[in-house]
């Protein structure tokens, strides 16, 4: 199995120990420094979050990918995101002991093929995390997810209408399996936006993550 490293983070703004964490997943042939820069405005409503923003384990081009995307067909869009799945519960693992915290403190959000990295893991997680946000991504296979007994969370997807590379019907399709399966899905359309997060969509994922971890608004000041 590889194993994420690091990446980029931003340490609670309010200073101490984290109280929850945030997981930043980024696109294809990114990389975890574009992801971060979503962290500030998200600082605000959660002064005790601790943000991380990994690399994906494998190098494409001047940035990183979860698995090589050589085909889009849905076949190999879950195979890859299959593949990809334990380096990131590996992760996650390793940062909640390492912060003495739990799934309930742990919100992901993806943009992209990170997106369809947060569903992957997020909905399979042996207890839920507290939430997935999901910009301009898809959901790939939920084959074993109706045999899965598992409690599952929130999930936010936003999408742009003008998308060119993972078109909104996307969205639409993983809002209608996930209603299947009984998971409590918000879905947004940034209309005229494309394939980024637009400072709506931003807005959204904010208030969704601050309310599912129950944050406070105000960072405590020792």
């Amino acid at each position: 199995m590889k194993k994420i490293e690091n990446g980029v983070s931003l340490q609670p703004l309010a200073g101490g120990r984290p109280r929850q964490i945030i997981l930043l997943l980024h696109g294809f042939g990114s990389n975890g420094s574009d992801m971060i820069a979503l962290a500030p405005s998200l600082q605000q409503k959660l002064p005790h979050a601790l943000f991380l923003a990994p690399h994906a384990p494998d190098r494409c081009g001047g940035g990183y990918q979860w698995w090589a995307l050589s085909s889009i067909a849905p076949r190999d869009l879950a195979a890859g995101a299959l593949m990809a799945a334990p380096a990131v519960d590996a992760f996650i693992d390793r940062k909640l002991k390492q912060y003495d915290l739990t799934e309930a403190d742990l919100a992901l959000i993806g943009f992209s093929q990170g997106t369809m990295m947060a569903l992957q893991v997020g909905l399979r997680r042996p207890r839920p995390v507290a939430c997935i946000v999901g910009y301009a991504g898809l959901l790939t296979s939920t084959a074993d997810l109706p045999h899965n007994d598992c409690p599952r969370p929130p999930v936010l997807l936003v999408h742009g209408s003008a998308d060119p590379v993972v078109p909104v019907a996307a969205m639409h399709a993983a809002e209608s399996e996930l209603r299947r399966l009984g998971v409590d899905v918000t879905t947004h359309v940034s209309h005229g936006i494309g394939h980024t997060v637009d400072p709506t969509g931003l807005r959204l994922g904010v208030e969704f993550v601050s309310a599912a971890l129950g944050a406070s608004s105000q960072p405590e000041r020792g």
